[in-house]
């Protein structure tokens, strides 16, 4: 598409109603067999929706994971973002020879995920804004894809919802979807949990989960450039929309939470949370808060109290610690420390847990293994979500309520460049709860 074509906008309900479509001729036309890697020789080729710098490393990590993997199809909004995607892996000496698209399998535009899709790809990489990350996952399921999709994997009860969906039919079609969430195939992190699930501080009573400190006051661009439509600045500004992002609490710390979540084995019953706005008050850093508060209610009466902040020259912290009957745990990036009765210090083995998820996912679509992270990855999202819409309106809320009962769809009117107002900041006792 050309970059008029690019500024054409759609309908949201247009929109959909041409992604449904499209992905039901996907579907039809496909002859991918997601088994036809039982060998382990064929080429896998891989297709890229979202060229910002996580969509450039991830795919450079996959393709360096295993041999056989071959980048044939990009797509992005915007040229710029996919030209200096595709000149970074081409430039790369260790992947270089593995970059092989071409021009006429480089897409740009809101229908440029579609078209990815509609290439001979076996495997997507999704790493589009958060927000679309249900409506792709969709797609590429129906169209017979193996997805690896970043996380968070939504930014509402809605998306979270259609994820768990997609990633049952997945598993109908024998399709592999892997979630970027790189802290469970880091190796002091696997030994941690497996120790902690095997009794190693007993029954849990307690727990916290901190992260201060990552202000990203350097991310993406400061000042809207003349000729940027609201839509198009938001999108290029995008970690700082809570329509995009799902602010921090979901964008950044799901890995975090996501951890809480594996070490303990379940998901929170229910959550109250408080936040705000103090030192990023600048109308670029968009409707998102500057730090959150909530606690966690797990079953059982166990409760985490989680701690997160992107403000500058705060102290820097970055730690999850439980609190058993037979011991404490305290893990970071780095490292797990068990004290008590079966006392243990783990250290990370540097190897490349970003390299490893892709090397997995590779290996499972080879050999035909079962690899679904879906439900998992979008049950972590939704808890970073509760802590958030908690914090928002000041409401205490349930699990079941959140993800069977609220109506909450951040989805703006329309897929177009033009007018997209900014929403309010949301202020706690007067947003309301949906």
């Amino acid at each position: 598409m050309n970059d008029q074509g690019r500024h054409e906008g759609v309908s949201r309900r247009g929109f959909m109603k041409g992604a449904a479509a499209g992905a039901v001729s996907l579907a039809a036309a496909s002859t991918f067999n997601p088994r036809a890697f039982a060998a382990g020789s064929d080429t896998i080729r891989v297709g890229l929706i979202g060229c910002g710098g996580r969509g450039t490393y991830d795919t450079g990590n996959c393709l360096k994971a295993a041999e056989g993997v071959e980048l044939v199809a990009m797509g992005d909004m915007f040229k710029d973002q996919l030209d200096k995607c595709r000149r970074t892996l081409s430039n790369s000496k260790e992947i270089s020879d593995r970059v092989k698209v071409t021009d006429d399998k480089c897409f740009i535009g809101w229908d440029a995920y579609q078209k990815v899709l509609a290439t001979d790809v076996n495997l997507v990489i999704l790493t589009q804004p958060p927000h679309f990350r249900a409506l792709h996952l969709k797609a590429a399921i129906e169209a017979g894809k193996h997805v690896f999709m970043e996380k968070p994997v939504a930014v509402d009860p809605v998306g979270v919802r259609s994820v768990i969906q997609s990633s049952e039919l997945a598993d109908k079609k024998g399709l592999k979807i892997l979630a970027g969430t790189q802290m469970r195939r880091i190796s002091h992190a696997v030994e941690a949990a497996k120790r902690v699930h095997d009794g190693a501080i007993g029954e849990i009573l307690g727990g916290q989960c901190v992260r201060l400190g990552d202000a990203m006051r350097s991310w993406g661009p400061k000042e809207r450039q003349p000729g940027w439509s609201d839509m198009e600045w938001q999108l290029r500004r995008w970690l700082f929309m809570t329509w995009l992002s799902g602010d921090f609490i979901v964008e950044m710390h799901v890995h975090n939470i996501d951890m809480m979540n594996w070490l303990i084995g379940a998901h929170p019953v229910q959550c109250l949370g408080m936040g705000g706005r103090q030192a990023r008050t600048e109308p670029q850093y968009g409707d998102s808060y500057d730090h959150f508060a909530v606690e966690y209610e797990y079953p059982n009466g166990l409760r985490v109290e989680y701690l997160g902040s992107q403000i500058d020259q705060m102290t820097d912290r970055n730690d999850q610690r439980l609190v058993g009957t037979k011991g404490s745990l305290v893990a970071d990036f780095a490292r797990v420390k068990i004290e008590g009765q079966n006392p243990a210090e783990i250290a990370w083995d540097q190897n490349d847990p970003c390299v490893k998820q892709h090397a997995d996912q590779i290996e499972a679509i080879r050999r035909d293994q079962r690899l679904n992270e879906g439900r998992r990855i979008a049950e972590s999202t939704l808890t970073s979500i509760m802590g958030r819409m908690s914090a928002y309106t000041g409401r205490a809320l349930k699990w079941d309520w959140a993800l069977n009962a609220s109506k909450l769809d951040l989805t703006p009117p329309a897929y177009q460049f033009g007018d997209l107002p900014m929403p309010p900041v949301a202020v706690p006792g007067k947003t309301q709860l949906i």
